[in-house]
């Protein structure tokens, strides 16, 4: 069987071998066995159940929670020749009964479907009537109901056991600890089932994690070595997506939005940009991230800390699901602790589960100050043991100083005490270094032993030791007050002088070894580089003529392997992996002609066309664009004006001008007779108070009205 599974893989998928356990799972459930995956982000689990989907007779059920991860994986499976279907709300009834009517003439092989729509009594029926080969139930955690995905309608998954006992089962899941394992196996009856689980490790991912200062600009200096990259910025609140997403904009990054209060519209339309589009970054919630299939996300960015380990781990697993080098970044400050412990406060629940997620919290905290491997922290969280140092993190690459903070750290103490427990850092810090302002004569705290005391450190340095303090537990925040800090019972050993304290040094940004370095700038060096746009141009021309996002032509490993074995033949492109026979039969001939330079245009300009006109469209400005594409403005002017003359761009969204203005200068082009005069003659007219550029584009676009 196992051979047949391999052919499948080549002649289908375009892949030599299977990775990992990806071969023991596929022979266990296309021989009829139940299995249990757990496997990290980008390992391949979608190949778990579609090889053995095409193994087996009959119809093969993928329960899926998320519309758009339906839809990328059916577009995936059609341009590799494979008859799938979603069934969503997004179709008509006429759509669904076309599709029922397909299913019952044996024409479908894997159906996806949400679980509430799989557990209704009507579709339990129309399945039992037909030959079902498998069920894959794919994002298991979402049956936890201790988890961040909780969904109740995969509560109802576990009566397919017993209404299709010889039907084999596989459970999917990227994130699951120990305890969310055994309620999957348990929720959805998988007591039989196979467990394989493979290692959490995500070694392509570089981890870094710095204290909050300055977040904006902190972000911009991790952006700026990563212009062209997409990427997702995570923050907590609405408001704050929409301020960031605004500010990386004007910045000019592409930058959009998403978020559960934009209308369902607007949410898929900026889902469905980011799918298809390059070097989009998407600013978001929670709300986004799980079934985004989106292989080339170079780098996660988080500017308010995840509630737990589970959640930083599964959306920093959203960077490098193709295996190539991808950064996770994060500024983390106590702000975002108080916030959150606030938040946990107020939330509805018993005491119990609020133990449990303030548990998780705490171990959020503690790989936020690890002094050891991030990586092997994080790993040790889901169970799994990492022998050595990983080489790949900030802790390992820079290394990390400590201190001891003994005595500082009691005097902070003290200080949080003789004031009362009711104040914050900023207050707790000006006690410290004995700032004689009006707030503190207003108290007379000028007159506690502790004022003054702590003049040996930086407001900086006691910022750092307060938040470390909080983390470790050593002091807490009165949520019931305004958010001030007061002691907690752990501290007591250590205000006797029973144990001392070593904290961790935060460095300054300039001792940060690799803190600009790009990992996905690595990736193709400087003489590729033109033909590597050539090649993604091409992808991005033939995804727009299929109506796919570009990597499902085929992503950027596979790509970048193209480039690196330069294939000259048919038979040398099948060799390449994610090449399979359909995709070679369509597109071979195409990618060979740009390997082998005789495609009909320099791709790389075909490349910054697009890129302009996507720019254009999402708001940005002349300026903004010429330093997201690194060209000059004249070179950006003048392709604006091509695309509005091709009517690819209208001249509103090329440019924002006055309607004054506009109306001046189109009253000048069009005041003489015959032809319209240059945008030279134009600008002499107006005595040069108007951008050439500008002149080109309404020309254009006055040119293109006439020509229509």
């Amino acid at each position: 069987m196992l051979d047949q599974a391999q052919r499948i893989l080549k002649d289908v998928f375009g892949y030599d071998s299977f990775r990992g356990r990806q071969g023991a799972i596929i022979e266990r459930v296309a021989s009829g066995g139940d299995a249990l995956v757990l496997m990290p982000t980008g390992g391949g689990k979608s190949l778990c159940f579609q090889v053995p989907a095409l193994l087996r007779s009959g119809l093969a059920v993928v329960v899926s929670p998320l519309i758009a991860l339906m839809e990328d994986q059916v577009a995936t499976l059609d341009e590799l020749g494979v008859a799938a279907v979603a069934l969503n709300s997004t179709l008509s009834a006429d759509e669904q009964r076309l599709i029922a009517e397909r299913i019952r003439r044996g024409e479908i092989k894997l159906l996806y479907v949400a679980p509430e729509r799989l557990v209704q009594p009507r579709m339990l029926s129309f399945l039992q009537g037909l030959d079902v080969a498998l069920f894959a139930i794919d994002e298991a955690h979402c049956v936890s109901q201790w988890g961040h995905d909780f969904r109740p309608e995969y509560l109802q998954l576990g009566q397919l056991a017993e209404l299709f006992p010889t039907v084999p089962r596989i459970a999917l899941t990227a994130t699951a600890d120990m305890r969310t394992r055994e309620e999957i196996v348990q929720r959805l009856h998988l007591q039989s089932a196979e467990r394989f689980l493979s290692s959490f490790d995500r070694p392509n991912i570089f981890y870094r994690i710095v204290p909050k200062e300055q977040p904006r600009k902190q972000l911009l200096n991790f952006l700026a070595a990563r212009k062209g990259d997409a990427g997702i910025v995570y923050c907590l609140s609405r408001k704050k997506v929409e301020e960031v997403a605004a500010f990386l904009s004007e910045q000019g990054f592409p930058a959009l939005p998403y978020h559960a209060g934009l209308s369902n519209e607007l949410r898929a339309y900026h889902q469905k940009r980011f799918l298809n589009e390059e070097g989009l970054i998407m600013v978001a919630t929670i709300a986004f991230g799980m079934g985004i299939d989106k292989p080339n996300v170079r780098f996660v960015a988080h500017l308010d800390l995840p509630k737990s380990l589970e959640a930083y781990y599964q959306e920093t697993g959203r960077a490098g699901r193709d295996g190539l080098p991808a950064d996770a970044w994060m500024a983390y400050g106590l702000q975002d602790v108080i916030f959150l412990k606030q938040m946990l406060n107020n939330s509805e629940g018993d005491e119990r589960h609020k133990r449990v997620e303030q548990h998780k919290l705490d171990a959020m905290l503690a790989l936020c100050e690890e002094t050891r491997c991030r990586r092997q922290a994080l790993l040790a969280y889901f169970d799994e043991e990492l022998p050595q140092p990983c080489g790949h993190c900030d802790n390992c690459i820079d290394g990390v100083q400590t201190w001891d903070a003994t005595e500082p750290a009691r005097q902070a103490l003290s200080a949080i005490y003789r004031s009362g427990q009711r104040y914050g850092v900023g207050h707790l810090v000006d006690i410290l270094l004995g700032r004689d302002n009006d707030k503190m004569r207003a108290v007379g705290h000028q007159h506690l032993s502790v004022f003054g005391m702590g003049k040996a450190l930086s407001e900086g340095e006691w910022r750092s030791l307060f938040r470390q303090l909080v983390a470790r537990g050593l002091a807490d925040v009165d949520l019931d007050g305004f958010g001030g800090l007061r002691l907690s019972a752990s501290c007591r050993p250590l205000l006797r002088g029973e144990v001392s304290l070593e904290l961790r040094r935060d460095l300054k940004p300039q001792q940060s070894a690799k803190a600009s370095s790009s990992a996905a700038s690595q990736l193709v060096r400087g003489e590729e580089r033109e033909q590597w746009e050539a090649l993604r141009s091409l992808r991005r021309k033939l995804a727009e003529e299929h109506s796919v996002p570009p990597y499902v032509i085929f992503p950027d490993a596979t790509l970048l392997e193209m480039l690196r074995s330069k294939p000259s033949t048919l038979a040398e492109m099948a060799r390449v992996s994610g090449v399979g026979a359909r995709k070679l039969e369509r597109y071979g001939e195409a990618f060979l002609k740009v390997l082998a330079g005789s495609a009909e245009a320099p791709r790389a300009v075909v490349d910054l066309r697009h890129e302009l006109i996507s720019l254009a469209r999402a708001g940005m400005t002349p300026t903004q664009i010429a330093n997201q594409l690194g060209c000059s403005e004249k070179n950006v002017y003048s392709l604006l004006a091509e695309a509005i003359g091709r009517q690819q761009l209208s001249l509103e969204q090329a440019l924002d001008l006055p309607e004054e203005l506009l109306g001046e200068i189109q009253d000048a082009f069009l005041d003489g007779e015959g032809e319209l005069p240059s945008a030279s003659e134009i600008s002499e007219q107006l005595g040069g108070r108007v951008e050439l550029g500008v002149l080109y584009c309404v020309r254009a676009a006055l040119q293109a009205e006439f020509e229509a």
